[in-house]
């Protein structure tokens, strides 16, 4: 947990304050966070059908970075009926419903622009 008083904990409460594009990026900042969106969008709404989409990643950074979705209000757990032992699954709230898109725009931005070389105009000074 950061200090209140900490310059890391002031300038990020200046950058949220400033941009609501600076708190949207805190919260789908991580390796994975986004990939678990969209692969949950898709129908894989289990740890282990995540896993399998996501093979390279740890048990315990997916279980973190699910905690950290969920704070947010990006998904929910629920409780599947009648299984045992008792079986979870994930689901996208309306706020992370409403993410997909954004995610696949910058995807296909991603990949427009992937390894170029972007060119600024000259400038006249």
């Amino acid at each position: 947990m950061r200090k209140e008083q900490s310059t890391n904990s002031i300038n990020e409460k200046f950058l949220f304050g400033v941009c609501e594009l600076n708190s949207a990026v805190n919260i789908i900042s991580g390796r994975w966070k986004s990939q678990i969106v969209y692969s949950i969008s898709e129908g894989n709404n289990r740890f282990n059908l995540l896993k399998k989409e996501l093979p390279n990643i740890s048990d315990q950074v997916l279980g973190r970075q699910l905690k950290e979705l969920e704070t947010h209000g990006i998904l929910i757990r629920q409780n599947i009926p009648d299984t045992v032992p008792a079986g979870i699954m994930y689901v996208l709230t309306q706020k992370g419903i409403d993410l997909v898109p954004v995610l696949k725009d910058l995807c296909e931005w991603g990949k427009r622009y992937e390894g170029k070389e972007i060119k600024l105009p000259e400038s006249n000074l």
